[in-house]
């Protein structure tokens, strides 16, 4: 099996020689192992420092296109030279490379097709309590909507078989990692965990400038797969939330009325119910609207599958 390491790197020439050189070379069940580096924009000496220590596989970006597009670029690069697994990693040497090895296990032996790197957060001491928290709600919210049981879902160290990234499709460009497990889920892949503890930490992410832009970024990642692969529930629950609560101002009405046998004074309780059951309605509209774009999708991604197969064929 030939194995491609891939990393995403922008500004990485201090740290990536460390994870270099740290990468096994040589693993059980897999016969050659390839490294590849995404470069994305880098304006430092990261290509240098890389074809240094015997890098032969690039992909480069002449302007940083984010962290979502080098995973995309990446495996269709490691797709394109016969790749049977390809494993994600980072340039600042967060995580143990020596793990490489337990991380393509399951996939050799046939049990998984994604393995994602635990990193046991609650035991990493330079990640506040905070983000810990955060950290620990996003996973279960991405479970949640994935139907997974992935205790560190936004871990980017893990592996992908090639069946895996034939059937997977990025989107989002801030970060892969949420969205290739929603994906993955609805999809009926087979994802498992391994623990890992993290090196000691070297700097500050790039991937985010503030918790709050991190925080965002990723719930409107996980909406919007979500809303991908299961509208009926966002637009079902959502319009039938409205029709319940549209009838609140009807019944009041309703009761004023036989009351005073007028109805006088309450005919804005007849107009908010009205607006909230035209709300609902719409609601409704679009769930339908939704899921036949849901079944179209499908077929799509299912053509897309075939031609990359194609496309791909050793």
């Amino acid at each position: 099996m030939k194995l491609v390491v891939q990393i995403p790197c922008l500004n990485e020439e201090a740290t990536l020689p460390l994870v270099l050189k740290s990468i096994p070379k040589k693993i059980p069940g897999i016969k050659s192992i390839i490294i590849l580096i995404i470069n994305d924009g880098s304006t430092d000496k990261t290509v240098q420092v890389a074809k240094a220590h015997g890098v032969k596989h690039f992909v480069h970006h002449n302007k940083t296109q984010g962290l979502g597009r080098s995973f995309h670029d990446g495996v269709n690069y490691a797709l394109s030279i016969g790749a049977d697994i390809v494993v994600n990693t980072d340039g600042d040497n967060q995580y143990p490379q020596k793990n490489i090895t337990q991380l393509v296990k399951p996939i050799v032996m046939g049990t998984a097709d994604i393995v994602i790197a635990d990193r046991q957060i609650q035991t990493i001491e330079h990640f506040s309590p905070l983000k810990k928290r955060l950290q620990k709600i996003g996973s279960r919210v991405v479970n949640y909507a994935a139907g997974t049981n992935v205790p560190d879902a936004p871990s980017g160290f893990r592996a992908y078989s090639r069946d895996a990234l034939l059937r997977l499709n990025t989107i989002t460009r801030f970060s892969y990692t949420t969205e290739t497990i929603i994906q993955a889920g609805n999809k009926g892949i087979a994802i498992t965990s391994i623990p890992i503890t993290t090196n000691p930490k070297l700097r500050e992410s790039r991937l985010f400038k503030s918790m709050h832009e991190l925080v965002f970024k990723h719930a409107i990642t996980i909406v919007r797969a979500y809303i991908m692969y299961k509208p009926y529930v966002v637009f079902g629950f959502l319009g039938t939330g409205l029709f319940v609560i549209g009838l609140v101002p009807f019944a009041r009405f309703t009761y004023f009325y036989v009351v005073d046998n007028s109805g006088r004074g309450h005919i804005q309780s007849l107009l908010i119910g009205s607006l909230l059951m035209i709300a609902a309605f719409l609601s409704f509209t679009l769930n339908i609207i939704a899921d036949l774009i849901r079944i179209n999708r499908i077929l799509i991604e299912d053509n897309l599958e075939q031609t990359r197969r194609m496309r791909f064929k050793r």
